[in-house]
């Protein structure tokens, strides 16, 4: 039996008490007060209450190995993504790869694969899929069900997927950004029980007061802990912590203690704080995560304080996974699995014939999924729309990965480069390649980086590329977390050398195609409003 003393932080009863804990057979045997000069503080594991894995460009595995540096014991992990490119296959890769390694990954079944049915997407999940995966006692949770127009009209396909899982008394997680009023109500009633869209104080608010347990998010790209962090002190029951998509390097960095330590900064009861961190996603889901009681899984981690939450070790069923800045999960063996049916493109296919003088034009916002539509006089030459650099109007391509089709190509804002291009096939949700440039020439080199390596994002300069290889599903790296992340940096920083102003702009560039997030974005197929949506003419 093995005995590890600390303060004990009890949560529940806003307790905190020098103790030692007793671990027999990877569970939580007894609890003791103790006579100790311990300072170190024991506390449950944090869980990441909605996230992407294959955001963080790794395969689950690999993420486990970074996310216990950080405290973070277990996921409520949407395979949103992988399913978007290879269906069922996709989502059980992803179970099958979690289930290696210590870290508590709990799926859930995408509710909306594809997103929408203007893209072009490498796979589709129907009613009898949704039922198929509710069966699974792999499967946790219905995932965000972004489709909330089809709920407000009644849709029969998204409310029987939303049906299946009442059937199987499984969570529905929601995704509505802005949706307010009566609309916000008949959402709710429909049996949606989260939102991690919320992006103001009064639409969380509002939210809340309809049932809704909101999640504050924190990701790479969306960031809306400063709007709602007011929110939790009177509503600490009915909150949660999530960070959506999290890019590599920043996994390096933090997790969800670094929400914790955000909050206890503006001054808010760290009793709050770590309910919402560590209990109110176990509870609401029903995973299988120990909460430090006796008979517990000791699912645990040991802080150096309760203002920086420096993780000193992470325990996951008795098991030591990492201690001080070392991971302690060996890396595992994993398949490959692919879907790039594309040819190399050439620059001409991404001309635009300029027959009027003004463009709609998608203004990008720096740390946030929302885009805004801008009507711009665009830069004509030879008779063609090209990209206005001086003004930072440029072009921006998605190009479908599924089969050979025109590119589809529009004008966007804010990315800042003044040469060059990036591009990505990390794209939300199908997954199709998405490129920014200042030129013809530039976008064809960029998408061809990817074509040729099925998968991955680059960042291009004449000659001279960057790229991060993504071999499976096109959106995942085959290297450790380190590796990757180091990759990415030196990407990301070559981006910026091209110019671009954003903080994370290969995330920002992911969510350019993100249909269901208003307003301006490019899909596969074309200009398309999320305001009302629809296609629109450029």
């Amino acid at each position: 039996m093995e005995k590890i003393q600390g303060q004990f932080v009890d949560i529940e009863a806003r307790d905190i008490f020098p103790a030692e804990i007793s671990i027999r057979d990877g569970k939580i045997a007894k609890i003791e007060r103790a006579a100790h000069n311990v300072k170190n503080y024991l506390m449950p594991g944090f869980t990441d209450a909605h996230i992407h894995i294959e955001s963080s460009m790794l395969v689950p595995s690999e993420f486990a190995r970074l996310a216990v540096l950080h405290g973070t014991v277990a996921t409520v992990s949407d395979p949103h993504e992988i399913a978007n490119v290879l269906g069922k296959e996709g989502i059980e890769f992803m179970i099958e790869n979690g289930k290696k390694v210590p870290l508590k990954f709990h799926f859930g079944a995408p509710s909306c694969v594809p997103a929408t049915e203007f893209e072009t997407a490498g796979a589709e999940l129907n009613v009898d899929d949704i039922r198929d995966l509710m069966t699974s006692p792999d499967i946790y949770y219905l995932a965000e069900v972004m489709n909330y127009p089809g709920v407000l009209a009644g849709n029969s396909e998204i409310m029987k997927k939303i049906n299946w899982a009442r059937y199987f008394k499984k969570p529905v997680d929601g995704h509505a950004p802005g949706l307010r009023g009566e609309s916000a109500w008949k959402y709710a009633a429909a049996g949606i029980s989260t939102d991690h869209e919320c992006y103001t104080y009064e639409e969380a608010r509002e939210k809340l007061s309809l049932g809704v347990k909101v999640i504050i998010r924190e990701g790479s790209a969306a960031k809306n802990f400063d709007a709602l962090i007011n929110l939790l002190p009177q509503n600490y029951e009915n909150m949660m912590f999530c960070s959506d998509d999290k890019h590599p390097d920043d996994l390096l960095l933090g997790h969800i203690n670094e929400l914790c330590a955000r909050a206890v900064k503006e001054d808010i009861d760290v009793f709050k704080i770590l309910k919402a961190a560590c209990i109110n996603p176990v509870k609401h889901y029903n995973l299988e995560v120990g909460l430090l009681q006796e008979g517990d899984a000791a699912d645990f981690i040991v802080v150096e304080d309760l203002k920086n939450f420096k993780v000193l070790q992470t325990f996951i069923n008795g098991e030591k996974v990492a201690e001080n800045g070392q991971s302690f999960i060996p890396s595992v063996e994993f398949d490959k699995p692919n879907n790039f049916h594309t040819s190399i493109k050439q620059p001409e296919e991404f001309e635009v014939k300029a027959d009027k003088k003004d463009l709609k034009v998608i203004e990008a916002v720096d740390g946030a999924l929302i885009t805004n539509e801008l009507q711009q006089q665009g830069l004509i030459k030879d008779g063609k729309f090209i990209a206005d650099v001086e003004n930072d109007i440029l072009k921006i391509t998605v190009v479908n990965r599924y089969e050979n089709a025109p590119p589809a190509v529009a004008f966007i804002k804010n990315f800042g480069l003044k040469k060059g291009a990036i591009a990505s096939s990390v794209a939300h949700d199908s997954h199709n390649i998405i490129a920014v440039g200042t030129s013809d020439k530039a976008l064809a080199n960029a998408v061809n980086h990817i074509i040729e390596n099925k998968g991955g994002i680059c960042a291009v300069e004449d000659e001279k590329a960057k790229v991060l290889p993504l071999p499976v599903a096109g959106i995942i790296s085959d290297k450790n977390g380190w590796e990757t992340g180091k990759l990415y940096q030196e990407i990301d920083a070559m981006a910026k050398e091209l110019g671009s102003t954003l903080k994370a702009p290969f995330m920002t560039l992911s969510f350019m195609a993100l249909l269901v997030i208003p307003d301006l974005k490019l899909s596969d197929k074309g200009l398309f409003s999320g305001k009302n949506f629809e296609f629109v003419t450029p």
